[in-house]
């Protein structure tokens, strides 16, 4: 694929309008990669100008921070920022919430003053811009879909509409969860705790959640996540269900549909 190095670019003279900020997940996690590559590929589809930071990206410290280790954050996040400082960015994409949250709410105590925007946010924008045209009646017209709302993305940062509007653009048949938007039931990845062994209890977060996700009858769980991904992808292979029920992000739905 065609993914420009913003550092490339800046050498040319020609800085991109936003950088793309892949995040661990989509670096490194094989799932999570093909989201990655999903949602570049609608950017370059769409000829939005943007960049990656390539080897220059490191973790944004949430899992530190998360768990506890405001010092490694703190370094993470400083040695982030004087990169993105030295490109003189301004507009940062993501499509993990963490990241997103990270970036958008923690960076500027520490001079990482950025407009920080989530893919779903983004992918609304370009559908309603015309800059993305879904095809007519595509695979997912009338399919029942679910979503599976990230605590980062909604409930930290009050973004419920932006991926809705996404899947209605599709012309799916959005089924709630009884527990979603500002009541949504966190998949239990959150907090670093994606990187723990579980406490004691009764029974797996995730499998609850995926629980709530199969009785909708949705054929499709939507998700904005690479945390909510893994552990529901997880949850729908415990009930064994992966034949029938697909684990999707919003970037890997839009890039099947949309004309090329």
């Amino acid at each position: 694929m065609n993914v420009p190095l913003i550092a490339d670019l800046v050498d040319e003279g020609n800085a991109p309008e936003y950088l793309f900020w892949i995040g661990c997940a989509g670096s490194y996690d094989s799932r999570y990669q093909r989201v990655t590559r999903a949602f570049a590929e609608i950017l370059n589809t769409v000829g939005i100008s943007y960049a990656v930071l390539g080897p220059e990206e490191t973790c944004t410290g949430d899992p530190a921070k998360r768990s506890g280790n405001e010092f490694l954050f703190q370094m993470q996040a400083m040695q982030n920022i004087e990169v993105m400082n030295a490109y003189e960015v301004k507009k940062i994409i993501t499509a993990c919430p963490h990241c997103f949250n990270t970036i958008k709410n923690e960076y500027p105590g520490l001079g990482g003053n950025y407009e920080v925007i989530h893919h779903s946010t983004f992918l609304q924008q370009l559908i309603n811009d015309g800059k993305v045209k879904l095809k007519g009646g595509g695979s997912f017209k009338g399919k029942k879909i679910t979503f599976h709302d990230s605590c980062y993305l909604g409930r930290a940062n009050n973004i419920y509409e932006a991926p809705r509007k996404v899947l209605q653009a599709l012309d799916a048949d959005l089924a709630e969860m009884k527990r979603c938007r500002t009541r949504g039931l966190c998949c239990g990845a959150g907090g670093a705790q994606m990187f723990k062994d579980a406490e004691s209890g009764d029974r797996e977060v995730n499998i609850e959640r995926t629980e709530e996700a199969l009785a909708t009858g949705a054929k499709v769980i939507a998700a904005a996540c690479p945390f909510c991904m893994t552990m529901m992808s997880d949850g729908v292979k415990h009930f064994e269900k992966e034949e029938q029920v697909k684990v999707l992000d919003l970037a890997e739905l839009v890039e099947s549909e949309m004309e090329k």
